[in-house]
């Protein structure tokens, strides 16, 4: 079962585009930008991109954090966990707002596949 969270800064036109993005491109490397689900193009910050990692089988509970390249700070982002019985535990900023940290477990395994997905912007 896949199951797709994100988590944003309360900024709804960038969150929709995000959302369109992560389901769309969540194996790519290259930042996406993607136009408004209502045709135009959403007004973005300056340098947005976003960045994504692939998932990866890590222990249970075991961080994975990803980094906004060059100075970028983060606005918003999320994580996946797969696998039978798996659980997205926690899904949040680093403390210096320049990634975003994922965790989770899976339920009878000593590990689970865990992505992470940042929105960035200069």
């Amino acid at each position: 079962m896949r199951k797709m969270y994100a988590l944003g800064t309360g900024m709804t036109a960038l969150a929709a585009v995000a959302a369109t993005a992560f389901a769309a491109h969540a194996d790519k490397k290259e930042p996406v930008v993607r136009p408004a689900a209502h045709g135009r193009t959403a007004a973005l910050p300056s340098g947005y991109q976003l960045v994504t990692l692939p998932n990866a089988n890590v222990p249970n509970f075991q961080r994975r954090t990803l980094y906004c390249p060059g100075s970028k700070h983060v606005l918003g982002g999320g994580g996946e966990a797969r696998g039978n019985g798996a659980i997205l535990v926690g899904s949040f900023p680093t403390d210096d707002a320049r990634g975003w940290i994922v965790l989770g477990r899976q339920i009878g395994y000593s590990d689970v596949g865990i992505s992470v997905f940042a929105i960035c912007a200069d």
